[in-house]
């Protein structure tokens, strides 16, 4: 802010005049719509990368059997999100949002490289060396005869590669969304919801270009083409950055008081054991301007900041669920729908089903994509958001009706909910089917799948249901991080607002690795191997919309008392947020 006097802040323009008025709304439109084309830019490379990364990895280039190629893309997207609060630290102690997404970019094009660089031979040859010839080993002698899978050929280079992209990709998304905030964050709360909508909806057309061409282009064109669109989009949103930058409001480091909270938070959970080390004077007690040193925050500050993040992190942690949740839609959504009818593409008219004799280049044996259903919850979140902006919202607010972020979030999580028990009604219904032997054998690729007679379009409910969710727990949870966290721990909130969603998905997978148990798992069937007809993903289903339920009803016994009147400072300020953001 102009009158905060913060050292090293640049603004365009400063104080300014009724005639500049328009000029900076300009401005400032600008600089959002350069931050908002790089957000898209952005995740167009992130899911170019990552939708066909295992089938890359298990194709002739590599050779990786499906588990090593599946452990390695979970890797990545699982970093891509753990290393976030690592970005967000690096921002508020050192370099600052905006050169730390400038740093993040570069190391993002950088590493990017890799994925088209060893698409042809001579770059895999000069990055992993030749690849091993299969050694020809005599016959197991018996049937408990076990050998060791051999390792992926040019695994230390890969992952690697991988760990590092994710490193950038992290960091991007840790700073990114509340240095865009901080352009309008002067201009009132209603700029910044609005910036949030459509920073979420630039996100959902970033998926889509993704989905409908990237990801075509590596499985039916070619693995150097695709993943060279993707090494492009990052150098476009790198340029992009650069060019804009004079328009952007920057924010130098103001230091992170990460250390501060942790120290504040053993010396509260043991007080015995740190008092010596962490206890103040009697003076820094009394004296709250006093600082610890010329630039940090008083103790007082520190105290205060403590009381906010003590608040506003267990909302953010009853938000695991729902991550859980979201998740499902790129895992047991998809297997589930592998185990409906899925029909042609290309359906010829004439063909009643009786020629089996079909070659593969026959254009009705291709079959629609069943990861395109995803099209269906990225295509709700880019209709209801300019809808939500523009008509209901603003109907909402005159008539003072407008719902509060927490209870937006509320309300996401009932919607989310909502689709898990949709998809356990859908998998309870196709198990009728399959139990009564009435199925169908669809192939898809190499694998052939015993599906129930019930067209895959039963699934779009549960995608349209997680979309809508999606505008009302996701977008409103980023701009609850953001409006909450003490300013000079913004950034690190933020990275732990992402943190906390690779959490929710490493807690589904688990889930499913714990009911796949032997001793009596749902999810165990050794008898069906590739299919899941004889297991119960309906119970699973059911019983995450029971964990969810349960984290709703406790999400709304954190947040009631936060209704408190009169409780908060500006936001973004090391304070509370005033009332209008609770419920």
């Amino acid at each position: 802010m102009a009158g905060d006097g913060v050292p090293g802040e640049h603004r365009p323009l400063l104080g300014p005049s009724p005639r500049s008025l328009t000029a900076l709304g300009r401005r400032r439109q600008a600089a959002c719509a350069a931050v908002l084309l790089a957000e898209m830019l952005e995740r167009a490379s992130f899911f170019g990368i990552s939708s066909n990364l295992v089938l890359y990895l298990n194709s002739l280039n590599f050779n990786w059997d499906g588990e090593q190629a599946t452990r390695a893309a979970l890797v990545f997207l699982g970093a891509s999100y753990l290393l976030s609060p690592i970005g967000g630290w690096l921002a508020d102690v050192y370099l600052g949002r905006y050169a730390t997404i400038i740093t993040s970019l570069l190391i993002y094009a950088a590493a990017s490289c890799l994925l088209p660089l060893t698409a042809f031979p001579d770059g895999r040859q000069s990055f992993c060396g030749g690849m091993p010839t299969a050694v020809i080993q005599p016959p197991c002698p018996g049937q408990d005869c076990q050998r060791e899978s051999p390792s992926p050929y040019c695994a230390p280079t890969m992952y690697g590669g991988l760990l590092l992209l994710a490193l950038g990709i992290s960091s991007v998304k840790a700073n990114l969304t509340s240095f865009g905030a901080d352009q309008v964050m002067d201009l009132g709360r209603d700029a910044t919801r609005r910036f949030f909508n459509w920073f979420y909806w630039s996100i959902n057309l970033g998926a889509v270009l993704s989905l409908f061409l990237v990801a075509f282009i590596q499985q039916n064109i070619s693995f150097l083409v695709g993943y060279t669109i993707p090494v492009v989009c990052v150098g476009l949103a790198l340029l992009v950055f650069i060019c804009a930058g004079p328009l952007f409001i920057t924010k130098p480091p103001t230091g992170s008081q990460v250390s501060s909270m942790l120290k504040l938070a053993i010396q509260r959970c043991c007080p015995q054991c740190c008092r010596c080390l962490l206890r103040p004077s009697r003076d820094e007690d009394e004296l709250p301007g006093r600082r610890w040193s010329p630039r940090g925050p008083s103790h007082h500050e520190d105290v205060t900041n403590f009381r906010v993040l003590v608040r506003i992190l267990p909302v953010m942690l009853t938000l695991v669920p729902y991550w859980m949740v979201y998740f499902q839609m790129q895992s047991t959504y998809v297997l589930q729908g592998l185990h409906l009818q899925i029909p042609h593409i290309f359906q010829n008219p004439l063909d009643n089903g009786s020629n089996s004799n079909k070659l593969p280049q026959d254009r009705s044996s291709y079959r629609f994509p069943e990861a395109w259903l995803l099209l269906a919850n990225v295509v709700m979140v880019l209709v209801l958001v300019p809808l939500k902006d523009r008509l209901l919202d603003p109907f909402l607010q005159r008539r003072k009706l407008l719902p509060s972020l927490l209870k937006k979030m509320a309300l996401g999580m009932f919607f989310g909910f909502a689709s898990v028990i949709v998809a356990g009604i859908l998998e309870t219904k196709r198990l009728q089917y399959i139990h009564r032997n009435e199925t169908v054998a669809q192939e898809i690729g190499l694998d052939v799948y015993f599906a129930a007679p019930l067209y895959i379009w039963w699934q779009i409910p549960q995608y349209l249901l997680i979309g809508i969710s999606e505008i009302f727990a996701s977008i409103p949870g980023l701009e609850f991080a953001y409006s909450e966290a003490p300013r000079s721990m913004q950034g690190a909130i933020m990275g732990i607002f992402y943190f906390l969603s690779g959490v929710g998905s490493l807690l589904g997978s688990g889930l499913v690795a714990l009911l796949s148990l032997p001793a009596g798992g749902w999810l165990h069937c050794p008898r069906d191997y590739g299919n899941i007809n004889n297991c119960r993903l309906d119970l699973y289903f059911f019983l995450l919309a029971g964990i969810q339920a349960a984290t709703a009803l406790l999400f709304l016994a954190i947040a009631t008392p936060m209704r408190r009147p009169g409780a908060g400072a500006e936001p973004g300020r090391g304070g509370q947020a005033g009332p209008s953001l609770y419920l």
